[in-house]
């Protein structure tokens, strides 16, 4: 099995986690934008080819390790929901990251202020969420976790204001397996 990716894209970063948690045997292969849009039809990571099987999204990647490994992946459609929110979040994050890198002034363009709409209710969101100070994390605690640490990192968000979070993030990156595929300093 062969995971492509960047050490520092959240969504591979979660990947990461489930492969290291799941103790199978795979190949990290760091891959750029250049190799992605070779090598994947989606043009970006991770994605996954095991054999035959070829996997370009995080959460199929993430449900094919988690039930290689016999571990469940989101059981309750409030897991599933939760899940969504949070990518919804990433990928607004995301888009405006590189729409910022581009020279794309987001705070003048109707759609660009809606993202950054998004991610602020949506924290509003998860500042509500029972979140545990310590391990084992589910899915959609470790989803947030790369979600938090990636916008944290980026300058994307700014967590001051959402104690809950503060506390998650803070918790969450002392964990080994957290540590192990932080992004390069």
């Amino acid at each position: 099995m062969k995971l492509y990716g960047s050490f520092t894209s959240p969504y591979v970063r979660h990947c990461r986690i489930a492969l290291l948690e799941s103790r199978l045997d795979c190949q990290f292969i760091e891959t750029d934008q250049v190799s992605s849009a070779k090598l994947s039809p989606t043009k970006r990571v991770p994605f996954l080819h095991d054999e035959e099987l070829s996997l370009t999204d995080s959460s199929a990647i993430l449900r094919y390790i988690r039930q290689k490994s016999s571990k469940t992946c989101l059981d309750t459609v409030i897991e599933l929901d939760q899940f969504c929110m949070i990518n919804t979040a990433l990928d607004s994050s995301i888009n405006l990251f590189f729409l910022s890198r581009d020279g794309v002034d987001i705070e003048r363009v109707d759609y660009t202020i809606r993202q950054a709409q998004r991610i602020k209710t949506s924290l509003a969101e998860f500042e509500k969420l029972e979140l545990p100070l310590h391990g084992p994390f589910n899915d959609v605690q470790l989803r947030l976790g790369c979600f938090l640490s990636w916008a944290v990192f980026r300058q994307r968000i700014n967590i001051e204001d959402y104690p809950k979070l503060t506390l998650f993030l803070a918790a969450i990156e002392k964990e080994p397996f957290f540590i192990e595929t932080a992004p390069p300093a």
